[in-house]
């Protein structure tokens, strides 16, 4: 992928908080289906880059919601990004207890955070779709494992990752299955993503306690076991 809009984003790379979730996102949404002025939940937005992209490139509404990052501090970055309060709403908000009305989004976008409260076969249906519209989508890009590994651990990802860290990270066909549980979603799509390589070489360019620890790890050739997964959900 040449990444002709994430591209317009490198100078913000600097915000990220893993592997560069701009590209990542525009690999997800190549064949989006969430129609311009649609309200979106950007959940686990981190410090609001995502919800910029979202904001500008999709002319979506976005509420970026996290737990962990300061709505005060994202409403400034989104005002020098030239996004007005009508355009990104940041939210202080738990995955597991939204503050929002239910059916209240056209779609929810997430982005290297499903992966933290979504290994619950229970969370589609009790703490996410109730917030959704019918007929809304999910949309979701999550680093994962080209096959689970967990039995017999490689060396080379245990130089960054204990395995505590590493159980957060699942294959494909882990992935389709725990969404195939919910009762009232479809499952449009769940595939390895091609962004994999070019994300972590943007994450580990940059010069953080977080990114220099996982170089380790990849440096010693531990990237062959990991990949991103997109998966594409559309609520009954």
């Amino acid at each position: 992928m040449k990444y002709e809009r994430a591209k317009k984003y490198n100078e913000f790379m600097n915000l990220i908080m893993g592997p560069n979730p701009v590209k990542l996102g525009e690999e997800l949404l190549l064949n989006n289906m969430i129609p311009r002025g649609s309200r979106v939940m950007d959940l686990g937005s981190g410090q609001g880059l995502t919800s910029v992209f979202l904001a500008k490139e999709y002319g979506f509404k976005v509420y970026a919601a996290d737990l962990w990052s300061e709505p005060e501090e994202n409403a400034k970055f989104f005002a020098k990004a030239g996004l007005s309060q009508e355009q990104v709403i940041p939210v202080k908000a738990d995955a597991m207890d939204l503050p929002f009305e239910k059916e209240f989004f056209d779609a929810v976008v997430t982005t290297d955070s499903y992966n933290y409260f979504g290994r619950d076969p229970e969370f589609l249906d009790k703490c996410l779709l109730p917030y959704v519209k019918s007929g809304g989508y999910i949309y979701i890009a999550i680093p994962g494992m080209k096959k689970d590994c967990h039995e017999n651990l490689p060396e080379e990802l245990l130089l960054s990752w204990t395995p505590e860290q590493l159980e957060y990270m699942h294959d494909v066909d882990y992935w389709r299955d725990m969404v195939s549980r919910s009762r009232n979603a479809e499952v449009l799509s769940a595939h390895e993503m091609e962004s994999n390589e070019e994300v972590w070489e943007d994450w580990l360019a940059c010069d953080n306690e977080y990114s220099v620890n996982d170089r380790k790890s990849m440096e010693a050739g531990g990237g062959k076991y990991l990949n991103f997964i997109s998966i594409v959900l559309r609520k009954k």
